[in-house]
């Protein structure tokens, strides 16, 4: 069953770890057909759309974030004033700031194998907790739901990114960017192709009548906020 057909069915307007989960195996479905390396040039090595990281070092990344999500509901009572103390690096000035790193020796399968299993374990932990906890977020505090809508967010724009870098298509459910834009994005107006204004919401696209956004942010305040 796919998402629009769950949505209709269970009549949910809200966002959960399977939804986590399906976007992420349409995520890892989509990169695995990115061509090989042709000589010494490598496609992962490619600058991911309007980022400045490499399409490597972005799926590298969304892989830290769906992990470090999963870390928060490990506790019973998270966090609220800041971040678990993982030790963070970059591999290089200007790179992204991860908890870990792939092998690259892994190759993209491994890379892919390893934001499989982030998703599943952020999946698993957005269950196992109690729909009242509430976690630290940058954007403020939010619950199971938020950050289920988080991870889905940043899966889907950061997917965008990377298949721009290696010539790929892309295009997450419409019913799933519906539900995270009411869920994070309540400032936008939903008048259009839901996956479409969340690439503009996310500063990635213009649409008409609205130039695209330098600053962006969401909120991912708890339903009773």
């Amino acid at each position: 069953m796919d998402g629009v057909e769950r949505g209709a069915v269970n009549g949910v307007d809200g966002v959960d770890g399977e939804d986590v989960r399906r976007v992420v195996a349409l995520a890892v479905d989509t990169l695995r057909k990115a061509a090989p390396r042709a000589g010494n040039s490598d496609p992962w090595d490619a600058k991911a759309g309007t980022l400045d990281w490499t399409c490597w070092e972005t799926l590298e990344h969304l892989a830290d974030d769906l992990f470090t999500y999963a870390a928060r509901f490990g506790l019973a009572q998270p966090p609220l004033s800041g971040l678990l103390p993982f030790r963070t690096s970059s591999d290089r000035s200007g790179g992204p700031a991860n908890v870990f790193f792939v092998e690259r020796t892994a190759g993209p399968q491994g890379l892919l194998t390893v934001v499989e299993a982030c998703g599943g374990l952020l999946t698993a932990a957005l269950a196992a907790a109690p729909s009242t906890t509430t976690a630290y977020h940058v954007f403020g505090p939010s619950d199971p739901e938020g950050f289920a809508a988080m991870a889905v967010v940043e899966t889907a724009v950061h997917t965008h990114d990377i298949t721009q870098g290696l010539g790929l298509e892309w295009s997450p459910p419409r019913e799933l960017c519906e539900r995270v834009l009411k869920r994070l994005f309540p400032h936008v107006a939903p008048d259009r192709d839901p996956w479409e204004t969340l690439l503009w919401a996310t500063g990635r696209a213009a649409l008409p009548g609205r130039p695209r956004l330098t600053e962006w942010r969401w909120y991912g305040s708890t339903r009773d906020a």
